[in-house]
């Protein structure tokens, strides 16, 4: 409490110098004016200025209300700049009109004058360079003295690619913020009507000459990418070429606060490697699923994982009635439990423990909670353990949401959404295969169930637990090799925000039996990508860090792929989400198979005969295959 009052009488101190300030420069503005008006005849303005004093000292006094009103006393004289004297032309303007309109006025009503009809014509002009000026000088003093107190030495040199709006407030930020130590030295751009030209006193290059060959002749310490509209294609060549240079590369992504001019320092950060996916972050409409959501009560399977974590926290700020956290694995639950509870103390959260293998189990919690809304994002995920032990794949994948599909439909949930995977599609491996054949529950059961299923299908998640991310940085921190299965291998990426995006989206739309899939752009090289994760390390790939290939491990595909040929695509209302047309499943026969394969499992079948039980659910699994 003390440092606010604190606070607040150093700033009605600063205002009432400053408003002291302004009203000595308008009485000063106010003599010279007078001094004009009257032809430099010392004894005839004197004698008329004095006269008219307290006229001019409540002309004056308006002035600086008017110059309140326009809230001249609210920006800090430290940065003045251009806006600050555009207001103070707008401000005098204004004041000497109402003042002049007060003179015309009076003399028609009294016929007599104040003061000559064309004293505030003069007055606005050297009203404009007093007040303004006072400013302008206040800001060049405050910036000499404390330029003395730098060490140059100390100061980096910085180069920023990009020349528009974005590039030209960072440069105008640091010009006007010494103690950040920041030097803007070049712009480099490829708009040849910039090139060669200067921007705020800055030399603009061509991105024709290497970066390199700049940053050694410019001294540069430091590489701002300043292209908030580039595709992440662009950036991704960009950032390639400059962490070649050895300098630190820095990015801005954002421009939403760079019309009017406030802080855009703040929003340079290091470059991450979604920067550099080759496409940009799908953004989401919010106001269906705020009618989807609130007031709902949602239950979350498989809460605990990457994607089930991010999902509660994304339903969370929706206002659901009750959020219910199902997962077997306590540890995680009961960290996102109280992560929850913190940042949602209003929120009705209630943790569940259980098994999604366990029938009975599932069956009682559906009819105990009663949920309005299910995502079902429990499974078993890593392909090469799944290739090893089929039969966990399938008590979790297919087993578990048999049952969880089958308790939604039976406790008249709402709407059921099934978190599947791009490796469903013409699956080459188990947990694909499984992910497949959760499809065709959800959809089989869609088509004889009250509630809405619908699955939502993408590909690899940026960060989450197993994918490549996590892997790469732990062998580059042990100091490699990074391992890259083959150098022709492609994934598709999301992040994991954009992923639960998806899924709470597919909800909203969902009329039942659809496959939702996101427009994921171009498919990422994943050589590529360890190459990049080892620069934003401040590593350089091959040499500081090795790259070694060790060839397709079982079950793996070069590529993935999002939709099988017989389904067809159709648009939905959000351009970056499409649906697959439902495929036919005959629920009878589906049902006698998964009852087949639950029985042979149960019995210690060995693996290759779950293979081929698989194989007929899902005739397109090539088991054990390695696909190019």
């Amino acid at each position: 409490m003390n440092s606010e009052v604190t606070a607040r009488c150093k700033f009605i101190f600063r205002t009432a110098t400053f408003i002291a300030i302004d009203f000595i420069n308008l009485i000063i503005s106010m003599f010279i004016a007078y001094y004009i008006r009257f032809d430099y005849k010392i004894s005839t303005f004197a004698s008329s200025f004095f006269d008219n004093i307290h006229f001019i000292l409540i002309a004056c006094s308006i002035k600086v209300i008017i110059f309140y009103a326009h809230k001249l006393y609210k920006s800090l004289w430290r940065y003045a700049g251009v806006y600050e004297l555009v207001s103070v032309v707008m401000a005098s303007g204004m004041a000497n009109f109402v003042l002049t309109l007060f003179l015309i006025m009076q003399y028609r009503f009294t016929g007599r004058l104040f003061a000559p009809r064309s004293i505030f014509a003069i007055t606005f002009m050297i009203d404009a360079f007093a007040v303004g000026g006072v400013r302008i000088l206040y800001r060049v003093f405050r910036r000499y003295i404390l330029g003395i107190r730098i060490d140059m030495n100390q100061v980096r040199r910085v180069l920023i690619i990009g020349a528009g709006s974005a590039g030209a407030a960072i440069a105008r930020e640091m010009k006007r913020k010494p103690h950040l130590l920041l030097k803007p030295v070049a712009f480099v751009e490829n708009d040849p009507l910039k090139i060669g030209c200067k921007l705020n006193g800055i030399k603009v290059l061509s991105d024709e000459i290497p970066l390199k060959d700049i940053v050694e002749k410019e001294r540069i310490d430091e590489i701002i990418i300043a292209l908030p509209h580039a595709k992440a294609a662009t950036i991704n060549k960009i950032y390639s070429e400059a962490s070649r240079t050895g300098r630190k590369v820095k990015i801005l992504r954002s421009v939403s606060q760079i019309i009017d001019e406030s802080v855009v320092i703040h929003k340079i950060r290091d470059v991450e490697i979604e920067d550099l996916l080759g496409r940009a972050p799908v953004q989401l409409d919010t106001k269906e699923i705020e009618n989807f959501i609130r007031n709902k009560k949602v239950l979350v399977t498989g809460a605990g994982g990457s994607i089930g974590s991010e999902l509660c926290r994304q339903i969370a700020p929706y206002g659901p009635a009750k959020l219910y956290i199902l997962d077997n694995y306590e540890n995680n639950l009961h960290d996102l439990f109280l992560e929850l509870r913190e940042d949602f103390a209003n929120l009705d959260i209630e943790p569940v423990i259980a098994n999604i293998r366990e029938e009975k189990r599932i069956n009682y919690l559906f009819q105990k909670l009663r949920p309005d809304i299910v995502f079902h994002a429990a499974a078993h995920k890593h392909v090469p353990l799944m290739e090893a032990y089929p039969e966990e794949a399938v008590k979790n994948n297919v087993i578990g949401t048999w049952n969880v599909a089958h308790a939604a439909d039976k406790a008249n949930v709402k709407r059921f959404v099934l978190i599947s995977s791009d490796k469903a599609v013409n699956p080459a491996n188990v947990m694909g295969a499984t992910k497949r054949i959760s499809e065709l529950i959800i959809q089989a059961l869609d088509t004889r169930s009250t509630t809405e299923f619908v699955a939502v299908r993408f590909g690899n998640v940026l960060g989450s637990n197993g994918s490549v991310i996590p892997i790469f940085k732990k062998q580059i921190e042990r100091g490699g090799p990074v391992t890259v299965t083959h150098p022709d291998m492609t994934r598709y990426f999301m992040t994991i925000p954009e992923a639960a995006q998806l899924v709470i989206q597919a909800g909203a739309f969902a009329k039942g039996g659809e496959i939702f899939i996101l427009d994921m752009g171009e498919p990422v090289r994943i050589l590529d990508f360890a190459e990049n994760m080892i620069r934003l390390s401040g590593l350089e790939p091959y040499e500081d860090i090795d790259i070694k290939f060790i060839g397709l491990r079982p079950g793996e595909k070069l590529y993935e792929e999002l939709l099988l040929s017989e389904e067809g695509i159709q648009k939905t209302k959000n351009e970056k989400i499409f649906v697959a047309r439902p495929v036919f499943t005959d629920y009878q026969l589906l049902k006698r198979r998964i009852d087949t394969i639950r029985q042979i499992i149960s019995e210690g079948t060995d693996n290759a005969v779950i293979r081929e039980y698989i194989k007929e659910l899902v005739p397109n699994f090539k088991s054990k295959q390695q696909v190019g």
